[in-house]
């Protein structure tokens, strides 16, 4: 992505963040990034198109396309030897993305609870999250070192919820916990949870 749509995605995050995204308009965003209003319609086409393309570079930390399961950082982690090797590597990669997306996901709820048609933008009979926490708890549950006592089910309801943005937020951002303090914590309880060694 060339620099105008980089400042564009930087200075509508900025706005959504400070003022939500119902009272900022792409006039806004277009001051805020310093390119014409056109600009942002001739890149995006709209403001819900602006956003969805926010959330899903801000998930990526790229401007690269791909779902989370296709990324490196997962298919390492799944490829991993052990369900101890695979945990770690996993717990990794997703406290960085984390650190990038759980911050915008109040002014993400906001926004679909304002604009129906924002929450249309993602799929609503199924949760993405769920799906990739579930691809990697098939994956950890039959490597050497799982547990065999825990179920798939189980295992995804476990990765779904301790590493939840919401839990991240408790920690970090209300507890006041170092990113770092919550990735070993959950590393440890989920190591505790669904490891053997």
């Amino acid at each position: 992505m060339r620099a105008g749509p980089r400042s564009i995605l930087q200075a509508a995050l900025e706005l959504f963040m400070r003022d939500g995204y119902g009272a900022t308009n792409l006039q806004d965003v277009a001051d805020r990034a310093e390119v014409a209003v056109q600009t942002i319609y001739f890149v995006f086409g709209n403001k819900r198109a602006l956003l969805k393309e926010l959330v899903d570079v801000t998930i990526a930390g790229d401007d690269q396309p791909g779902a989370t399961m296709n990324r490196r950082w997962y298919t390492d982690a799944l490829a991993a030897e052990t369900a101890r090797d695979m945990l770690r590597a996993y717990v990794a990669g997703t406290a960085s993305v984390l650190e990038r997306a759980a911050p915008i996901g109040r002014m993400l709820q906001a926004a679909a609870a304002s604009d129906p048609e924002v929450a249309a933008l993602w799929p609503q009979d199924v949760d993405p999250r769920y799906v990739v926490q579930r691809a990697a708890a098939e994956a950890l549950t039959g490597k050497p070192g799982a547990r065999p006592d825990v179920a798939v089910e189980q295992a995804a309801d476990l990765l779904y919820g301790l590493l939840s943005p919401e839990l991240y937020l408790l920690f970090v951002r209300e507890r006041g916990w170092p990113a770092e303090r919550w990735q070993q914590w959950v590393g440890e309880t989920l190591h505790a949870q669904l490891c053997t060694d």
